[in-house]
C-alpha cells in the first residue's frame, strides 16, 4: 500500500494468504449501464464473485486514491458523483493525482489488478480494433494492456461494435493467447459465435488455471478467456445485426471519433433493442463474475510452473 494506493483489508488478507481474489471494474457503474443500474449490476458481480470462495475486488479511484476493493458507500458514492472520469492507462496517474473520482476501463484495472499482485479479471467484453481503423487508427489500450499485465480476462469476447477478425489477429501478434471456455468459437459479446476461432478450447476451471500457469511461468503477460453470454440470454441475431448496423451508421453520420465512439454505440443499441441490449448485458457480465471467481479458486489451488 502506498499514498496513491490502497487495498481494502478483506483483499490484502486474502492476497496475503494465497487465497482466490477477483478484480472488477467501475467503468460498467459510471458508464457502460444506464445510472442507477450500474450500481446494482455491480454489487450482483460481487455477489457472484463470493458464491464461489473467492474475493470480489471492485477498483476505482476516489480521493487521489485508487482503491482495491471499494466498499459499499463507496461504490455508491461513485455511481452518484458527476462527471466521473474514464480512466484508461494513458490518463490513470493524472486522474489519481486529480484528486477527482474516476471509473477503471479494462486497461486501467489490469493495471492496477496487475499492480496488487491480482491474477484474475472479469469483465463485460474487452476493447480492441476499431472498425474504422485504416482512417482513425483507433485501437483500444485494452490490447496494449494485455501484452503487458499478468492478469487473465475473463470476457464475452470483445465488444460487438468492434473489428473482431482484426482484434483477434492484433492478439495474435501481442501474444496474447485466447483460450475459448467450453467454446471453439470466439464470442461477439451479445452473440455466442463470432464465426471466429480461438487458439484453444479448455472444458474446466482446473485446465484453464494450468494454462494461464504455464503462460505465465514463460514469461507470457495477459490471457484472454472466452467465455460465450449464456444460450437463454443471447440476443436474437437479426435484432442484433439491424440494431448494430444503425448504431454505426448514427456514429459516421455524428462524426463520432476516439473515447466517445463506444459509449455512443452502446447507448444507441440499447435505444435500438428497447433495452434488450441491457438485458443481456447484465447476464454476460455475472456470468462472467462467477467463471472469472471459478478460475480465481482454481489458480488458487495449482502451483505456479
Amino acid at each position: 500500500m502506498t499514498a496513491r494506493l490502497s487495498i481494502a483489508r478483506a483483499v490484502a488478507d486474502a492476497l496475503a494468504a494465497g487465497k482466490p481474489v477477483v478484480a472488477l471494474e467501475t467503468t460498467l457503474v459510471t458508464h457502460g449501464l444506464p445510472r442507477g443500474e450500474g450500481l446494482e449490476a455491480a454489487r450482483a458481480l460481487e455477489r457472484e464473485v463470493a458464491a464461489t470462495g473467492a474475493t470480489p475486488a471492485t477498483i476505482g479511484v476516489l480521493g487521489g486514491v485508487a482503491r482495491i476493493g471499494l466498499s459499499r458507500d463507496e461504490l455508491a458514492l461513485m455511481s452518484t458523483a458527476e462527471g466521473v472520469a474514464k480512466l484508461n492507462a494513458s490518463n490513470l496517474a493524472a486522474g489519481i493525482a486529480s484528486g477527482e473520482p474516476g471509473s477503471t476501463t479494462v486497461a486501467a484495472t489490469m493495471q492496477l489488478a496487475a499492480h496488487a499482485g491480482i491474477a484474475v479479471f472479469a469483465t463485460g467484453g474487452i476493447g480492441g480494433v476499431h472498425r474504422d481503423v485504416a482512417t482513425s487508427d483507433d485501437v483500444s489500450a485494452d490490447l496494449t494492456a494485455l501484452a503487458r499485465f499478468p492478469v487473465a480476462v475473463v470476457c464475452a469476447g470483445a465488444k460487438a461494435v468492434l473489428d473482431l477478425p482484426r482484434t483477434l489477429e492484433r492478439l495474435e501478434t501481442l501474444g496474447v493467447p485466447v483460450l475459448g471456455y467450453r467454446t471453439d468459437r470466439f464470442p461477439a459479446f451479445y452473440r455466442r459465435d463470432s464465426g471466429l476461432a480461438v487458439d484453444r478450447r479448455l472444458d474446466s476451471a482446473g485446465d484453464l488455471a494450468r494454462a494461464v500457469r504455464v503462460h505465465h511461468g514463460l514469461g507470457g503477460a495477459g490471457v484472454v478467456i472466452a467465455n460465450p453470454i449464456p444460450p437463454e440470454h443471447e440476443m436474437p441475431e437479426e435484432l442484433y445485426r439491424r440494431a448494430l448496423d444503425a448504431a454505426l451508421a448514427a456514429a459516421a453520420t455524428a462524426g463520432v471519433r476516439g473515447r466517445a465512439v463506444t459509449p455512443f454505440l452502446l447507448e444507441r443499441l440499447r435505444t435500438l433493442t428497447e433495452g434488450r441490449s441491457v438485458f443481456s448485458n447484465r447476464a454476460l457480465l455475472e456470468h462472467n463474475a462467477r467463471v472469472a471467481g471459478e478460475l480465481a479458486v482454481a489458480l488458487a489451488a495449482t502451483p505456479a510452473s
